[in-house]
């Protein structure tokens, strides 16, 4: 029996472990969106790095679950998307890049996490597949909110240049510094899980 509560305990120990650090990487996402430089068109943040790292080192289903939290407060109106928060923001053609993030934490977390040790270049792979997962759902979504929903039409060249050519060398940058960041990262995480 002392075995069983032991064996709770420490159950109940990693679950608020895990939850903290979830919480801590939502407000990690958060801050990010305000480090920011200005480019045309969608503001160039933090965001990415730290969507990256949060499915790198708590694993796919936990990245996620930081980035939702992260989307779902932004949506309720708390002021910590790159340009505010409510609901009005599903109209904005930059939300793609915020579902992006999503689903990019996910799969980025969960291939880093199919091999028990990965190589750096395999880390960047995974975060190289997550970068284009955000672009493809960012682009393709400002592509249609612009042109079928707030009436501004953006054409395929400037679509291209404007939210892909101008904005891609920074997050190429932040995806090889989350991967550095991953090893440096990594012990602290492997003893928690």
């Amino acid at each position: 029996m002392f075995q069983n509560d032991l064996q709770m305990s420490r159950r109940q120990g990693s679950r608020a472990l895990r939850l903290t650090l979830c919480a801590l990487f939502t407000a990690l996402i958060s801050a990010g969106a305000f480090i920011r430089i200005p480019v045309p068109v969608v503001p160039f943040t933090l965001q990415l790095l730290f969507t990256m790292l949060a499915g790198l080192l708590l694993g796919g289903r936990d990245g996620a679950f930081c980035v939702g939290a992260y989307i779902l407060l932004g949506l309720m109106g708390l002021p910590i998307f790159a340009e505010g928060g409510g609901i009005w923001y599903l109209g904005k053609p930059s939300f793609g890049y915020l579902i992006g993030f999503f689903l990019a934490s996910y799969v980025t977390g969960k291939l880093a996490w199919s091999r028990k040790i990965p190589s750096l270049r395999f880390i960047l792979l995974c975060n190289f597949a997550g970068l284009f997962i955000v672009y493809g759902i960012g682009m393709l979504y400002y592509y249609l909110i612009s042109n079928y929903v707030i009436q501004t039409p953006i054409g395929l060249w400037p679509l291209f240049l404007y939210c892909f050519i101008l904005a891609v060398p920074g997050d190429i940058c932040l995806c090889i510094l989350a991967a550095v960041l991953y090893f440096r990262l990594r012990p602290l995480f492997l003893s928690t899980f």
